[in-house]
């Protein structure tokens, strides 16, 4: 039974509430100037932070702290220290000092870091994010942290991350106090990252050497029923499933997760969970969290969690829907158009500068959600295509043809739908309609971007979108700031941004070859492949952006180009490995045993009688024995090619030769495979099949 959800939420959370409750005033107000304002943090008031985040994590039964961070693994990361030290008089004594909070000293060159630590330059330091707050997990205190090298450069995801919100922060500033607003003393970015999953049979898993190495299944025919019917897709949820999504909401709530949603998705086995939004920050950190508890329950009721972005071949893949806004400190939703946007001359600036920074940046937007996972994802049924284009919806697309034509006079005002029947409510309609094969859609105060992979960290996607977006602020602001006429020069710089950018803006089915076509005429980028994608990563003008809000120095630029390079190459060369490990270990010697199997009971027919009853036999014999055939020369030549890839010394030249060799040859030896899976007996099978892991949880 789920316990009363005010008592238990935020309980694990060295909250705000808790602060305030434990700290001395003076003690509590100077930790708040900080997180609120970025004050520095002194060491008194630490010392005494820390010994109040001790004294409460040991009242909850911790025994020990981490520095909780996020290498460019897109994982967590955590070192535990225990609170006990000597007192010199055999007893012992559970301390935590301000400095213990505020620095950590985890291993730099065991991680990801592009080159900008060697294996002999170990030292790197976790520093204290103050403004996501400490949690308990398991018996262990864990405090957020960023992380980096001895030398200064970020090795993390949190960092870039918190540099591109002060970025955002400070161009939106600007742009609020042209517009007369006194009273903000701070803008803010929110995410609410919604989290598709699968779950399936633990027993089932452990029998599947690919999904054990990778996540998904790299074999694996259709079954005879999928997605077709759409009855999964909110459909009851299966009693099972349900006491895992129960414990899973009571352990987020404790942890301060604000789970608002949960249902079946559209594939077999798939489901989603969706938070309230949160300060990017958080939000991201909240993640990270949704993701380390879903695995964890799942283990609880013999479930086990995917999180890959494509673990089924032919039913949908999981995403993350990226919810991203602006608001202010005071709470005021700038992305909110009001009862008359045509007038609202502050939103259709942000809109405007949103239309502009998304066109202008479309290949790094694609690189920010660039995965071998989201290879398989994106542009199927599912998911947005891979090219970039914005949803605005009827109503402010009118407004938009209104600027471009040069009558801004009105707006389309929301209606009420009648379903025509008595009983049934008169329904307040929104103002437009949804958009869900976009994949940047304006949802009616919010922007969904819908590409982000459901494996993947949302850092590296909102810490691209604060940038261009505070990018296309400051030059809206450097022109502002210095007009003679301020609003003659503003319907001048919303009017040519709108029109230069008004290719970007589609509101039609994105799933279409009619919006391929559409998108090359307009010139819009089609970036197919994470290493296409990735390529974009140290254009000039993705450098000269980075570097000017100061949110990556051009060392860190390269660096991370390099560990996403190597980390596509590692992912398909495991994934082709393992494939060449499972059709040689397991499925030819299978088919070779099935194949046997059936030559000798044609054997045993033509020895008992002089019938011809083996026909039948026969032709299945030969269909299997050819497969078989077809499948041991797609090996050899997966093997080839995995040789010809890891031969190449430049981590780029592997990424391109695994993209344009091992995975051709990786889909080539899956083929024979699954045809011989839809003809040997199930009984000969050497693992479970589409039907066992998707409909029999």
């Amino acid at each position: 039974m789920v316990k009363n959800v005010c008592e238990i939420f935020g309980s694990n959370v060295f909250s705000d509430s808790v602060m305030k409750e434990r700290l001395p005033k003076d003690i509590y107000k100077a930790i708040k100037r900080t997180i609120d304002m970025g004050e520095p943090l002194t060491r008194d008031v630490a010392n005494v932070v820390a010994n109040s985040m001790k004294d409460w994590a040991i009242e909850k039964g911790a025994t020990h702290y981490t520095h909780w961070f996020q290498p460019m693994t897109g994982k967590t990361a955590e070192k535990h220290d225990s609170f006990i030290s000597s007192s010199g008089t055999g007893r012992a004594v559970m301390e935590f000092s301000g400095k213990e909070l505020i620095q950590g000293e985890p291993d730099a060159s065991s991680f990801p870091n592009g080159g900008l630590r060697a294996t002999f330059e170990a030292r790197g330091y976790t520093a204290w994010d103050c403004t996501s707050p400490a949690f308990l997990k398991d018996d262990t205190l864990c405090i957020p942290t960023a992380f980096c090298s001895y030398t200064g450069e970020a090795l993390d995801k949190k960092t870039p991350l918190l540099r591109s919100m002060e970025a955002i922060n400070v161009q939106g500033m600007r742009i609020l106090k042209l517009f007369g607003n006194t009273s903000a003393k701070k803008v803010v970015t929110t995410v609410g990252p919604e989290q598709e999953y699968f779950l399936i049979d633990k027993r089932l898993y452990q029998e599947r050497k690919d999904l054990i190495f990778t996540g998904r299944t790299l074999f694996g025919s259709k079954p005879p029923k999928g997605q077709e019917l759409d009855d999964h897709y909110f459909g009851s949820i299966k009693e099972k499933v349900s006491a895992y999504m129960k414990e899973l909401d009571e352990e987020l709530w404790k942890l301060g997760v604000t789970s608002k949603t949960k249902h079946n998705e559209v594939a077999p086995a798939q489901h989603e969970m969706a938070p309230i939004f949160d300060t990017t920050n958080i939000g991201t950190d909240h993640n990270h969290l949704v993701m380390d508890t879903m695995c964890k329950v799942a283990n609880h009721h013999e479930l086990v969690c995917l999180l890959h972005e494509k673990p089924f071949a032919g039913v949908n893949g999981s995403g993350k829907h990226n919810n991203w806004s602006m608001s202010t400190d005071e709470g005021i939703n700038l992305l909110e158009p009001g009862k008359t946007p045509h007038e609202n001359t502050q939103f259709l600036t942000l809109i405007a500068a949103i239309i502009g920074a998304v066109d202008e940046y479309a290949p790094l937007l694609r690189m920010s959600a660039a995965t071998a996972g989201n290879d398989h994802r994106l542009g199927a049924n599912e998911a947005p295509p891979a090219i970039i284009s914005v949803f605005l919806g009827e109503q402010l697309t009118d407004i938009v043809e209104q600027i471009i034509e040069g009558k801004l006079t009105d707006s389309k005002k929301a209606g009420v739908l009648n379903i025509g029947v008595a009983t049934l409510p008169i329904l307040p309609k929104d103002v437009t309609d949804r958009n869900r094969t976009s994949p940047f859609a304006f949802t009616g105060n919010k922007f969904e971007f819908r590409m982000v992979g459901s494996s993947q960290s949302v850092s590296g996607a909102n810490i691209v979108l604060n940038t261009i977006i505070a990018e296309h602020l400051k030059r809206i602001a450097d022109e502002l700031e210095g007009a003679k006429d301020f609003n003659k020069k503003l319907i001048e710089v919303i009017t040519r941004l709108i029109k230069k950018h008004k290719r970007v803006i589609f509101n039609g089915d994105g799933y279409s070859e009619d919006w391929v076509v559409e998108a090359e005429k307009r010139g819009l980028p089609n970036i197919k492949s994470t290493v296409d994608a990735l390529k974009h990563f140290n254009d000039k003008e993705s450098v000269e952006l980075f570097t000017s809000h100061k949110i990556f120095t051009v060392e860190e630029v390269m660096a991370r180009q390099e560990i996403m390079f190597e980390e596509y190459a590692k992912t398909i060369n495991i994934e082709a490995k393992t494939m060449v490990e499972m059709a040689r270990r397991e499925i030819i010697p299978a088919c070779i045993q099935f194949a046997t199997d059936i030559a000798g009971s044609i054997n045993e027919i033509k020895a008992a009688t002089d019938l011809a009853l083996t026909s039948a036999q026969e032709s299945i014999l030969v269909k299997v024995s050819n497969l078989i055939t077809a499948a041991q020369t797609r090996l050899e030549e997966l093997e080839q090619a995995i040789n010809a890839a890891n031969s190449q010394e430049s981590v780029h030249n592997q990424a391109d030769m695994f993209k344009d060799k091992v995975i051709p040859a990786m889909e080539a030896l899956r083929t024979p495979c699954d045809e011989l899976e839809m003809i040997v007996a199930e009984d000969f099978w050497p693992y479970p099949t589409y039907i066992d892991l998707l409909f029999r949880v």
